[in-house]
């Protein structure tokens, strides 16, 4: 790879490790501060909320894609990712200053982080489609899974270490530092790199979904989400509740998402090159159903400690996720017409947040009512049940087909 590339896969890879700490400490750090403070499953479930943002990100994705990329004048991502990464660290530094509780404070603070972030998410992913276009989109998507779990160990891991030790606005504060200063390389490389250009093209949701296979890739992120995220935000309360500290989650988290969940993105980068994406697909979805299966005997009939199975299940979901959400992604790129990735990735991902939110918020509720064991066999049963769905929307084009934009 060329050093120009190296440069460019690197200051990307920043941009993801800082949206996965703000990610990491949401989706995993908060839901354990929150059950040891002795919060309710069902209003844990309510951080589900925070993914809204990336969820209807694609209304304003062609209006941002075209500040981005205007009809003439250079490309301006390296601007719009400064502004928005100020807004999330000035929305950390009140969340630590607020407190974990009260939450729908918390909440509605983060939402705005979150809105923030995924706009900056926008220009982000529109510039990796464009930048990496040339010489395949594999490095860009290790950088993007890779730096996701980087992060994800930060904002789950560190997190909840400093919060243990130090407190809730120490935590906080060190988190919002951490995603300003690795921000910066981006901001530098992007900036110096534009130059003025005249674009025929305008970027719109119509033109991304009119093609056939942007649509059977809707359909595809859809019921793989689904699959693998259902239980993702109970992980963290399971483990609480079988009898660990916040700051045996946190070293746990971070030390999951740093050896097994970056092994599994490398690990499912060289499978997808040898296998394809839809085996990869497949097999990481089965591989999370048998995992909820284990974790709902062990919760449901005592055959099996919980407390012996919390961490099995912690590190080894995060490794599973990591191995078939780099097929996933490489896929995104593979279905975004370069002229407007900002816009055909965000409505990929907001596909993905969608369902990710109202998965989220079901299982908040079901495991609230009716108990870990039963949420965790209805997890399974969904996830096993989406195998033969994403085998028939793949199987009538093959699935690593790259389109070309026309």
């Amino acid at each position: 790879m060329a050093a120009d590339q190296v440069r460019i896969v690197g200051a990307i890879g920043g941009i993801y490790v800082a949206q996965s700490v703000l990610g990491g400490l949401t989706w995993s750090g908060l839901p354990g501060v929150l059950r040891d403070q002795g919060l309710p499953l069902d209003h844990i479930g309510l951080v589900s909320l925070i993914v809204l943002p990336w969820a209807l990100k694609f209304l304003w994705a062609p209006a941002f894609e075209r500040l981005r990329l205007p009809a003439v004048g250079r490309d301006r991502s390296a601007e719009l990712v400064m502004a928005g990464i100020a807004v999330v660290v000035t929305m950390l530094a009140l969340v630590g200053a607020i407190g974990p509780v009260p939450v729908l404070a918390v909440l509605g603070v983060l939402l705005v982080a979150a809105a923030a972030t995924a706009t900056v998410d926008i220009a982000v992913d529109g510039y990796a489609v464009a930048a990496l276009s040339q010489t395949g989109y594999g490095w860009g998507n290790a950088a993007q899974v890779g730096g996701a779990y980087i992060g994800s160990a930060i904002g789950g891991g560190a997190f909840l270490i400093l919060v243990d030790r130090a407190g809730w606005a120490v935590g906080t504060w060190s988190m919002a530092g951490v995603i300003a200063v690795i921000c910066l390389p981006f901001v530098f490389l992007a900036g110096r790199a534009a130059k003025p250009v005249t674009r025929a093209h305008v970027p719109n949701l119509r033109s991304a979904l009119l093609r056939p296979d942007f649509r059977r890739g809707l359909m595809i992120a859809a019921l793989y989400v689904v699959a693998q995220k259902t239980a993702m935000g109970l992980f963290g309360p399971f483990f609480i509740d079988a009898g660990y500290s916040l700051g045996d989650l946190g070293l746990l988290s971070g030390l999951g998402s740093l050896t097994l969940g970056l092994s599994g993105a490398l690990t499912g980068g060289a499978v997808v090159r040898r296998f394809g994406s839809c085996r990869v697909l497949v097999g990481a979805v089965l591989a999370q159903a048998s995992l909820l299966a284990l974790v709902s005997v062990a919760a449901g009939t005592g055959l099996f400690a919980p407390a012996q199975v919390a961490p099995f299940a912690m590190v080894t979901s995060s490794a599973i996720m990591a191995f078939g959400f780099v097929a996933l992604y490489a896929q995104f790129m593979r279905w975004s017409d370069p002229r407007q990735g900002g816009v055909d990735f965000t409505l990929l991902q907001c596909m993905d947040a969608t369902v990710s939110m109202l998965a989220g918020l079901a299982a908040g509720v079901i495991a609230e009512w009716l108990g870990y064991g039963i949420f965790f066999c209805i997890a399974s049963v969904v996830s096993f049940s989406t195998v033969p769905l994403i085998l028939r929307a793949a199987s009538d084009r093959r699935l690593d087909a790259r389109r070309r934009p026309t």
